[in-house]
């Protein structure tokens, strides 16, 4: 039945679809299955829905790309998201224009201001960036997606439950009976590594009261896992738990500490986060982000919104999950 002024809301709910499923489909996306189109033109045939020309035009008129900014493009952690980034944009019509940071702020800005005008929305991931830094760095006009960047910037956001995956390991390594454990952290000023180091010391209080773990800095990348075993070696720290930051770092601990012919983990447990692919072949006990998972769902959202949804600035918390492998049972070498 035909009504006044109808809008796009009113055609996908005459069509039972989303607002984004109309929107795909009255600009002719070729991801929208045949059945679905023909639904919507007679919904909005039926509704005499006219689209507003003045935003059609700017709709017509837009890229169909997504800007990534990343702190980096390499490692099987960032691989991950923009497999799944990728995944969903080519099921949407749209592609991924990419660019990194670097972990500089100053890059970051650089790197986000330089898709202004290039690209219909943003999918940004800045753990280094304070909450000021990251609002000044993204663009008013441009919607945005943040994905493990600091609160306060008011947009819509992903970010890692840390704290719950980082107390598993603990407990799960403390129940092996390890008692001297070592964290093995991300850079300072990374959001990641802040949670991550936080959520360490608290399990390790919580299950181990009045003794003191050993926390060493390192930078997310494999060989200061290997550098952090070479330096507890050379003070003398014991140790017979490594938990660390990422599984980047957990690997190169695991090399060195089997380099110098260190049972793992009849001598030293070893656990990271993140669970990369690496990892599963390894035998590394770990934390499962779903990291593919979680790059299409940033992309989806912002997609959404870009067709008609409302992106709310509404923080999404992603669960993790605690894999044990080989490399913290009891009673392997």
């Amino acid at each position: 039945m035909r009504q006044a002024s109808a809008t796009i809301r009113d055609v996908a709910r005459e069509a039972d679809v989303s607002v984004a499923s109309v929107s795909r489909a009255l600009n002719g996306h070729s991801s929208v299955h045949p059945d679905t189109r023909a639904r919507v033109l007679a919904a909005a045939k039926s509704l005499g829905y006219v689209p507003h020309a003045g935003a059609r035009s700017l709709s017509l008129a837009r890229s169909h790309a997504i800007g990534v900014v990343l702190p980096d493009l390499h490692g099987e952690f960032f691989s991950e998201i923009v497999r799944g980034m990728d995944r969903e944009v080519t099921a949407r019509g749209y592609h991924l224009l990419l660019s990194n940071m670097h972990a500089d702020a100053a890059l970051a800005a650089q790197a986000v201001r330089s898709m202004r005008g290039r690209v219909d929305g943003l999918v940004v991931m800045a753990p280094q960036l304070d909450a000021a830094g990251l609002d000044d760095a993204l663009p008013r006009d441009v919607p945005a997606v943040l994905v493990n960047s600091h609160d306060g910037a008011g947009h819509a956001a992903f970010r890692i439950d840390n704290g719950a995956g980082m107390a598993a390991v603990v407990a799960h390594v403390v129940a092996a009976g390890r008692r001297a454990l070592v964290h093995i952290a991300g850079p300072d000023g990374n959001i990641d590594a802040q949670e991550r180091r936080d959520a360490f010391l608290a399990a390790c209080a919580r299950h181990l009261p009045g003794v003191q773990p050993t926390v060493v800095v390192g930078d997310f990348h494999e060989e200061s896992g290997g550098a952090a075993v070479a330096m507890l070696r050379a003070r003398g720290i014991a140790f017979d738990a490594i938990v660390a930051a990422n599984d980047q770092m957990a690997l190169g601990a695991l090399t060195a500490l089997r380099d110098a012919g260190t049972a793992v983990p009849g001598e030293v447990a070893i656990a990271g986060f993140d669970d990369i692919p690496l990892s599963r072949y390894l035998g590394l006990t770990t934390v499962r982000v779903p990291l593919a998972e979680m790059g299409a769902r940033a992309v989806a959202r912002l997609i959404d919104a870009l067709e008609g949804a409302t992106l709310t600035p509404e923080t999404q918390t992603v669960p993790t999950e605690f894999i044990p492998r080989l490399t913290t049972a009891a009673g392997a070498s």
